[in-house]
């Protein structure tokens, strides 16, 4: 029988519940950006990083002008309504610990920036279990793409 060496666990959403913020951040910078995208649809593409996420919402590319312009906003609107209040999920961190006093290395698999990284990490308060992390910075692109899974299974 094999034994499992590691646990992949995505972070902002799974452990740490933000989807919804997420969402509400989104919606208000696009209509602070002139885009009229209804709730449900924003709701619907959270998960997605922003490379992604700007072109299946408003067809607006991350690396232009107004994609970047749009994520900015975001970051501003979500650091300052948002992220102070952002819970974990009940039992994340249980669930966490479990893992690393079983033996298995833990590591963090997020679409979110390093410094979004880190604050998540310390809101789900599990810093200390966590082996390995990869993030936004260390994939060319973001989920649903694979490659900060691939990053994270490198490690």
């Amino acid at each position: 029988m094999a034994k499992y060496k590691a646990v992949l666990i995505d972070l902002d959403g799974t452990l740490v519940d933000s989807n919804d913020a997420h969402a509400e951040a989104w919606r208000e910078a696009l209509h602070r950006g002139g885009y009229e995208v209804p709730y449900k649809k924003v709701r619907e593409l959270i998960g997605m990083g922003s490379d992604n996420f700007l072109p299946a919402a408003v067809k607006v590319e991350k690396e232009s002008a107004e994609g970047k312009r749009l994520s900015r906003s975001w970051e501003e609107i979500f650091n300052e309504k948002y992220l102070q209040n952002l819970k974990p999920f009940p039992g994340a961190r249980d669930l966490i610990k479990r893992f690393h006093d079983s033996g298995l290395k833990v590591v963090v698999a997020t679409s979110a920036k390093e410094d979004m990284m880190k604050q998540l990490l310390r809101i789900a308060q599990i810093e200390q279990f966590i082996t390995e992390r990869t993030s936004a910075d260390e994939a060319k692109n973001s989920k649903p793409d694979p490659d900060i899974v691939q990053a994270a299974l490198d490690k």
